[in-house]
């Protein structure tokens, strides 16, 4: 090949994220002045710096171009959430007549250079629709002439890779890197809802008039087409209503709940039989147990996975999980497996390594136990939300002043809260697509609010002791005990979700006997 016809045909491709610009050819011997493709290649990119193809010839680019089946899916089967979603919609567009609604889903975030975090849509958008896409917007569009409100529900989806211009194949984010993508027509099946390209709807709202509200924090360029459209101030009622819909779950929010701690009971089963290997190991083998059941019948882990061995469990939020596991020490498990669906079980169990507690292990367990008992039956409807939360501290003081650790009355103690030098943090909260559900909803209808059938909570209760406090005895020392369930509340009482797995420390044992043998 001469040298003219190299220089012709060297092409340096920039695979610009779709969804800012298509993917364009830069030509380095053609670049008239004013042409589209030169104010293109102008876009942020995505080359790898020191990639072994820095060019495409033209005769691959045609080769690239053809030869492709036809895979559009037809008669797809809505998703489950389809109805359940609808009804959800419903309610926010009847609490916001009038407004144009935006819930983006999110982007992917970079870990380092070109490798990206896994992709966890936002809670907000996935209750709303059910759909996971990255990148994806839901639009609420308020109907014009309708005096009484109500709105027109669009998913803006990122659409099937071009085989036009190279993007499907040229960009790190297109379907031969990533996997295939549903076009628009088959999202609209699957989601019970009409579809359109994200990537044209940051300039339709650009354009928009009327009042808008964002959910902020998971699109920046969504968020900034609206910035002059939109007040802190409004978004966050938009924020607080959203997690305040989801403070009472439907029957089939229930039941993902339900599979979350089905399979979180067998991973908790899992651990226990793989102890020996972890002793030694160290808790990266509890961590890595679990994990494997969490993927095999879930998406992931619901939150880092808390594998606190011995003084670890003194730690309340113990996810290094690089000690050691002992023989005669306890074992915190904190951990829940997150469903396909993106619901997540939040279950914590402490297990003797060795199978058996000590005297001063079980003195402590039991205390705990009682404690968390006393506020699962302080969980009903009508209830006020920190009943179960002061029935449990109760206990927990009552066992601190009768221990010495504490001088009484137990109602002094509790009144300046001295018990929390070793119980530490609140007795629960509220469940379900995140591990601490609503947490943007108002204290008025959260911590100050009143228990309703349909809300599934923790109760999780704990002491602990570090390892260097000197105000305790030193048997105390490096002892850590927290106990924890996921409560539904029924119309008659409460339903334990999380009973497959023994609370009671001579049920541990025996359990724990079971499984070793």
């Amino acid at each position: 090949m001469t040298a003219t016809r190299t220089a012709r045909t060297h092409i340096r491709w920039k695979a610009v994220r779709y969804k800012e610009a298509h993917v364009t050819e830069e030509r380095a011997t053609e670049n008239p002045e004013g042409d589209e493709q030169a104010e293109q290649s102008d876009q942020p990119t995505k080359l790898r710096k020191n990639g072994l193809y820095p060019a495409v010839s033209d005769e691959l680019t045609a080769v690239m171009k053809s030869g492709w089946a036809d895979t559009e899916l037809h008669d797809l089967r809505p998703i489950e959430q389809v109805p359940y979603a609808a009804e959800r919609r419903a309610a926010l567009s009847a609490r916001f007549p009038g407004e144009r609604l935006v819930i983006p889903a999110g982007n992917m975030r970079t870990r380092s250079n070109d490798t990206e975090y896994p992709f966890r849509a936002s809670t907000e958008y996935v209750h709303l629709t059910g759909d996971q896409t990255q990148d994806a917007v839901l639009v609420m569009e308020p109907e014009a002439g309708q005096e009484a409100g109500g709105h027109v529900a669009t998913a803006y989806l990122l659409p099937r890779s071009s085989r036009e211009n190279g993007e499907f194949w040229l960009d790190g984010q297109g379907e031969l890197w990533t996997g295939r993508r549903n076009s628009l027509a088959e999202g609209a099946q699957l989601l019970g809802l009409p579809t359109g390209d994200v990537r044209k709807i940051a300039d339709q709202l650009r354009e928009a008039t009327g009042p808008v509200r964002v959910v902020r924090g998971h699109d920046a360029g969504i968020e900034a087409a609206l910035t002059d459209k939109v007040t802190a101030e409004r978004d966050a009622e938009l924020k607080e209503f959203l997690s305040e819909l989801r403070l009472v779950k439907d029957e089939w929010e229930i039941a993902q709940l339900q599979a979350a701690v089905d399979s979180t009971v067998r991973g908790f089963e899992d651990v226990v039989k793989v102890l020996d290997k972890a002793e030694a190991t160290s808790e990266r083998y509890i961590e890595g147990t679990f994990f494997l059941r969490a993927r095999v019948e879930g998406n992931d882990v619901g939150y880092g996975s808390i594998c606190a061995a011995g003084p670890h469990a003194t730690t309340l939020h113990w996810v290094r999980n690089d000690g050691p596991v002992r023989s005669g020490e306890l074992l915190l498990l904190d951990a829940g497996v997150e469903t396909t669906t993106l619901y997540t079980a939040d279950v914590t169990r402490t297990l003797p390594v060795n199978g058996r507690f000590t005297d001063i292990q079980r003195k402590v367990y039991d205390a705990v136990y009682e404690s968390q008992q006393a506020g699962i039956d302080a969980v009903k409807p009508g209830a006020a939300y920190r009943d179960f939360h002061d029935a449990s501290q109760w206990v927990l003081a009552e066992k601190l002043v009768e221990w010495g650790l504490l001088e009484g009355p137990v109602e002094g103690v509790l009144e300046l809260a001295l018990q929390r030098r070793w119980t530490l943090h609140g007795t629960g909260h509220m469940l379900g697509l995140d591990v601490h559900d609503c947490a943007a909803a108002r204290t008025e209808t959260y911590v100050n609010g009143t228990l309703e059938p349909g809300m599934v909570l923790t109760v999780e209760p704990g002491l602990y002791f570090q390892a260097d406090d000197l105000t305790v005895p030193e048997e105390y020392r490096g002892i850590g005990v927290r106990i924890e369930d996921d409560i539904l509340v029924t119309p008659d009482g409460n339903r334990n979700l999380s009973d497959g797995l023994p609370r009671r420390s001579e049920e541990v044992e025996a359990w724990m006997a079971g499984l070793k043998d």
